[in-house]
């Protein structure tokens, strides 16, 4: 089973498996990293597994259960597929824009292309940043806020809440706070998990090194 960002949500791409086989380790899954999964919007790869209508309608009800909603099914099977359309759901993925096709909103700043925001106060639960650029907080991140930047994300405090850099598509964008403990964090099209049990708090810094999201010390 593989786990990744994608612009509708998170995308769950089974493996060529038998469908109770791959929907009992999606449910293991979502009870394992629940915290992770909350609220999430789901895009569900399937493969080759053929599903009905009422097959999809208990999956929906299953993932109900654990404040997940099941945005879209993709699958190579045409009976799957006309199943899904009937419920309302998405069989198809948009394809990626080329980095080449790219524009970020022009600003006047004195190095082209480096505009940022700064914000100096604690993000609450609930309150969300959007920038075409990089984001720095000088202040903590709380669970249930959110900041989505087109650049780097740097933050002077603790990191709790979401994070996606490089969200028009930048590999190179990176994530810093003094304490990098992210309810979910997505750097362009990859998404990482923050282990539980974590050691204690320490600066670091996230960004993409062999096609996954790495933390490695900051302020060394």
């Amino acid at each position: 089973m593989e786990i990744k960002g994608i612009k509708e949500g998170i995308l769950v791409k089974f493996h060529d498996q038998e469908w109770q086989n791959a929907k009992k380790a999606l449910i293991q899954t979502l009870q394992d990293k629940q915290t992770f999964f909350d609220g999430a919007q789901l895009v569900l790869d399937v493969g080759h597994c053929v599903l009905g209508t009422h097959a999809i309608e208990v999956l929906q009800k299953k993932l109900n259960q654990h404040n997940i909603s099941l945005y879209g099914l993709v699958s190579k099977s045409m009976i799957t597929q006309e199943a899904a359309q009937k419920m309302g759901l998405i069989t198809k993925l948009e394809k990626s824009k080329k980095k080449t096709d790219q524009k970020l909103e022009p600003s006047d700043v004195v190095l082209a292309g480096e505009s940022a925001v700064l914000i100096r106060r604690t993000m609450r639960s609930g309150f969300t940043v959007k920038y075409k650029g990089h984001v720095a907080v000088i202040g903590d991140v709380n669970p249930g806020a959110e900041i989505i930047a087109s650049g780097s994300v740097i933050v002077w405090g603790r990191l709790r809440g979401t994070v996606h850099a490089g969200a028009d598509g930048d590999l190179t964008a990176i994530v810093c706070a003094l304490d990098l403990s992210p309810t979910q964090l997505r750097i362009a099209s990859k998404i990482a998990i923050t282990p539980e049990g974590q050691a204690e708090p320490k600066p670091e810094v996230a960004r993409i090194i062999d096609e996954q999201i790495v933390a490695e010390p900051w302020l060394n």
